[in-house]
């Protein structure tokens, strides 16, 4: 498996790649973000001996993973709330216009305001619901001790599954691709499930 993935997992340069992406995804939704999380916490569970007599001498570490994917993902969350704080007038109306993202935004302030932060942590499992917390968080003005407090919750809670299903799934199946896809799949269908839940869930 890591020849293929190739000697970036055993370098330093791991954890700049895996923190860039964590912050760019809440801009691009698409970057693999949760895949090279998974991957890299694979490496580290091979580097503690999930994979005898093929273990690599450098492999991430798996705290460090965890500490830099959680502090680009409050980056990523600031620069998002801050640029929608100073959208002005431009963004409210694209928001307006919406009448998705006017639900939300008036379901989020009102989970903020009385400390419901639970929302943004759910989010932060959803496809592009980073994007939206952040987005819409700035552009209601919502202090940053309303959010910033569960967005960093929310970062650390992601960082700490994605990373947690690369390693132990390397340990119960091996470092091998299966263990690579059940652990994908698992990070999806949790995002899945927060979708459901933030759609299923009712309005105030």
């Amino acid at each position: 498996m890591f020849e293929s993935v190739g000697a970036l997992l055993g370098s330093p340069w791991i954890y700049a790649v895996v923190g860039l992406s964590v912050l760019l995804d809440v801009f691009l939704p698409v970057l693999p973000s949760g895949v090279l999380v998974i991957t890299a916490a694979t490496a580290a569970a091979a580097g503690s001996g999930a994979a005898t007599g093929q273990v690599p001498h450098d492999v991430p570490d798996i705290m460090v993973l965890i500490l830099s994917a959680t502090t680009a993902s409050v980056l990523g969350d600031l620069v998002a709330y801050r640029l929608a704080w100073r959208g002005g007038e431009r963004l409210d109306r694209a928001i307006s216009r919406s009448r998705r993202l006017t639900t939300a935004q008036e379901r989020l302030g009102e989970a903020l305001a009385r400390g419901g932060g639970a929302l943004v942590v759910l989010a932060r499992f959803a496809p592009a619901g980073r994007s939206v917390v952040s987005l819409i968080a700035g552009a209601a003005h919502r202090r940053p001790s309303e959010f910033l407090p569960w967005s960093a919750l929310a970062g650390l809670s992601w960082a700490g599954y994605s990373a947690a299903l690369g390693y132990f799934g390397a340990h119960w199946l091996g470092t091998t691709w299966l263990a690579t896809g059940v652990s994908l799949l698992a990070l999806f269908g949790a995002g899945a499930g927060a979708a459901y839940v933030m759609r299923r869930r009712p309005t105030a």
